[in-house]
């Protein structure tokens, strides 16, 4: 197989994974194929300073994954692992070694290095940095090559290639999550009510559109339908989601790739969030109009309005965590709570973890969960 008809396949199966990660095992399959790696972990962490979080942690061996490995690192090797505070310092998207984030002391007496990463088959893995949405940031660590001639220039080229596809999967994975879209289908989103949804056809023509993306568009602020066209207001913008959308059809002839931007809107109106996402169009349609793309739209000016007294007196809550669930399950950032209460974002994360110590959740996504099952019981 060649390297282009295996970034094709690594890149449909990333497609299917953003709307349900329990395909992420193959996917992760297929890239250490084309890779020719042991296997790969991905990370993605939250929180300011020393004090992250791990959102989720996946540590695949051409598909199956070793929790086992996973949580040995996290209880005993993590909490000494040197290499941490200078992996967070990277720039983003920069490719190093593992051993460029060790001291050349440390490569001979760290326990991670020398226990933790012999077992694991990570002592010639390479690592990478990419920043993602609402201040988290990912980590994708790439094992140990599996020939002996080491990292050559088309398996780091194929690697580098991948990088903003990984994080484009995490995003959507993000976005899905929080609208309580976890694992669905392209048919079934029509259905959610927190999300703009829409489907194009072959031609990039509107297919259908669920009630929130009807009133986005209705609006024609930022967004708007022209003629059975997504039509952004700016010029700009309207030239960017124009390229994405190409990049998203089955006609080109390349690879269909996904892709986000912001929309800009009027005055005081935070931008929608809009992510581009190709679907596999069934072979053959008889030229039926099926859906080719799908629209995500997220817009952060129009919420649901939970209420945080209820959230608080159900969970055992202070006031002040009440309504830090409930903005996180609303769909703020902790950068929209911080702004709004004149708090620092570290004050924002440390009333989250006294969120987590007196709930069984160690996740945002699990406390978005949680609340929302509370206010539809309400």
């Amino acid at each position: 197989m060649s390297d282009q008809d295996a970034y094709r396949r690594i890149l449909a199966s990333l497609s299917e994974a953003m709307l349900d990660d329990t395909y992420w095992p193959a996917t992760s399959a297929l890239i250490d194929e084309a890779c020719g790696i042991t296997g790969n972990c991905l990370a993605v962490s939250e929180g300011p300073g020393d004090d992250l979080r791990d959102l989720c942690v996946g540590l695949y061996y051409r598909g199956r994954r070793r929790e086992d490995l996973e949580r040995e690192y996290l209880e005993k090797y993590y909490p000494i692992d040197e290499r941490i505070p200078r992996a967070r310092r990277l720039p983003d998207s920069r490719l190093v070694h593992i051993t460029d984030l060790y001291t050349p002391e440390e490569l001979k007496t760290s326990p991670t290095y020398n226990e933790a990463f012999a077992r694991a088959d990570y002592q010639d893995s390479l690592s990478v940095r990419l920043d993602g949405s609402d201040g988290c940031y990912i980590t994708w660590g790439l094992g140990d090559p599996v020939a002996s001639d080491g990292w050559g220039s088309s398996r780091i080229a194929m690697i580098e290639s991948l990088l903003p596809h990984i994080r484009q999967f995490i995003g959507v994975r993000q976005t899905l999550v929080r609208a309580e879209a976890r694992d669905t289908s392209v048919t079934a989103l029509l259905d959610n009510l927190r999300i703009g949804i829409l489907h194009l056809d072959r031609r990039g023509r509107i297919l259908e559109v669920n009630d929130r993306a009807r009133s986005i568009l209705g609006k024609g602020d930022g967004l708007s339908d022209r003629d059975g066209m997504l039509r952004a207001r700016k010029t700009a913008d309207r030239l960017r989601l124009e390229r994405l959308v190409a990049s998203a059809l089955p006609d080109s002839g390349a690879a269909t790739v996904s892709g986000s931007m912001l929309i800009g809107r009027g005055f005081r109106s935070p931008p929608l969030v809009v992510h581009v996402k190709p679907v596999a169009v069934p072979q053959p349609d008889y030229g039926a109009r099926h859906a080719a793309v799908l629209i995500l739209i997220v817009d952060p000016g129009s919420r649901y309005r939970i209420d945080p007294d209820l959230v608080a007196g159900t969970l055992g809550l202070t006031p002040m965590e009440g309504r830090v669930a409930a903005w996180l399950a609303e769909g703020r950032s902790v950068r929209d709570m911080a702004e709004a209460t004149g708090r620092t974002e570290g004050s924002i994360y440390w009333h989250l973890k006294q969120i987590y110590r007196k709930q069984p959740v160690s996740r945002q996504a699990d406390l978005v969960r949680l609340v929302l099952s509370i206010t539809e019981l309400g």
